[in-house]
């Protein structure tokens, strides 16, 4: 379920009881999960041979620790990821996530004064980029992370459209 294709729209707001929610790709979970591993691996490994390797086989045991995090982790990354979802509506663009405190994020398009695409390189490496939401109240700043880069211009250009007509009559 979470390596299959992202959410498109969740099935209770294709009946018109709310907006049309778009979940993320699951790129971002592959490259977060990767990243995760990338650190706890080699730190198990460290915590498991030093000790091991200078007081005695039963020290090796500590290489459970980065191992029960990358375990632990690696069940975070992952509702972290579902937890993600935006939607475009009429007059405001809507970003929801979090998973033990929710967290909604309405910016209304008249409001955008600038709309960003950016990809690091290891976001490049997995086909993907992020979309930075600026407007003029820096704590109405947001961002959508891991979006394929052809939804990413996409969304920007839409952004871009809809912020000039809304604020056209400011």
């Amino acid at each position: 379920m979470e390596t299959g294709s992202p959410r498109d729209v969740d099935t209770e707001d294709a009946a018109g009881d709310g907006p049309a929610w778009t979940g993320l790709p699951p790129g971002l979970l592959r490259m977060r999960r990767l990243l995760l591993a990338v650190w706890l691996v080699p730190a198990a490994l460290a915590a498991g041979l030093v000790p091991g390797l200078c007081a005695g086989p039963a020290w090796a045991a500590f290489a459970l620790l980065p191992l029960a995090a990358l375990a632990w982790g690696w069940v975070l990354v992952g509702r972290n990821w579902r937890s993600w979802r935006y939607a475009e509506r009429a007059d405001d663009l809507l970003i929801s996530r979090g998973v033990l405190w929710r967290e909604e994020t309405v910016v209304p398009y008249g409001r955008m004064q600038l709309v960003e695409v950016t990809s690091g390189p290891v976001e490049r490496h997995f086909g993907l980029a992020s979309v930075q939401l600026h407007t003029a109240a820096a704590a109405t700043d947001a961002a959508i992370p891991g979006l394929h880069p052809a939804e990413a211009e996409r969304l920007r250009d839409r952004l871009t459209e809809l912020g000039e007509a809304r604020s056209a009559g400011l």
